[in-house]
């Protein structure tokens, strides 16, 4: 039941934000709005067939148990907010106002490359964690350890990195200079959401500060 909840609940969230989009534009004729839609429901689809079979993982990310950190209650309505910002931005400009002149399907191709690589990066770091939750908590209730196999041997927050890759295609795909703005914001409450949830881990998971003796980097190898 749950697996059929997650199918349901990912197409109704992707037509939703697809349906803002449309209206901003204020025309269906609005093809980033297609490309948008489209890439949406499949990486809903990658997102089920590689989740669908870990039920436990399924329940974690959909009903996270108790120990949810406040700040993170606050970033991530605050990350939902400014996604839906960037959306409706990007259909007011490139849609109804065309203030971003030109559609060019190089640069909108583009930016569903860099979101597929997102996707691939995030979905990946999820499918080697089994405690990758959609919170921050220490999942005591489920035996957390620390994950330092696959992406996690080069950064510690892979699934992170994935998500500011495919927050990078999103201007490009909308072929929209203004959205920009809001998602140069959305990126950065996603490295104070890493920079937070790293200092959490070190200071209540058990094995974890020997692990950023080996993975130094929180985000970007070589980098951060």
């Amino acid at each position: 039941m749950e697996k059929v909840e997650l199918l349901i609940k990912g197409f109704v969230t992707n037509l939703v934000f697809s349906a803002i989009l449309f209206i901003s534009a204020g025309r269906v004729d609005y093809t980033q709005g297609w490309i948008f839609l489209s890439i949406n429901i499949f990486s809903t689809l990658m997102n089920y067939f590689t989740i669908h079979k870990n039920s436990e993982l399924i329940t974690e990310r959909s009903r996270p148990g108790e120990g949810i950190k406040s700040w993170d209650k606050l970033l991530l309505g605050l990350s939902a907010l400014i996604y839906v910002i960037i959306i409706v931005l990007a259909g007011l400009d490139s849609g109804r106002f065309l203030w971003t002149l030109n559609f060019n399907w190089i640069v909108s191709i583009s930016g569903v490359i860099l979101t597929l690589i997102g996707q691939v990066l995030f979905l990946t770091a999820r499918s080697q964690n089994t405690f990758f939750s959609s919170v921050v908590r220490i999942q005591k209730d489920r035996g957390h350890v620390v994950c330092e196999t696959g992406l996690y041997k080069f950064v510690r927050h892979p699934g992170y990195l994935g998500m500011i890759v495919s927050l990078m295609g999103l201007p490009l795909i909308t072929t929209s200079i203004w959205s920009i703005i809001p998602t140069l914001i959305a990126i950065i409450i996603l490295f104070v959401r890493t920079s937070l949830e790293d200092k959490t881990l070190i200071n209540e998971l058990d094995g974890y500060i020997g692990y950023t003796k080996k993975t130094r980097n929180k985000l970007i190898p070589l980098v951060w």
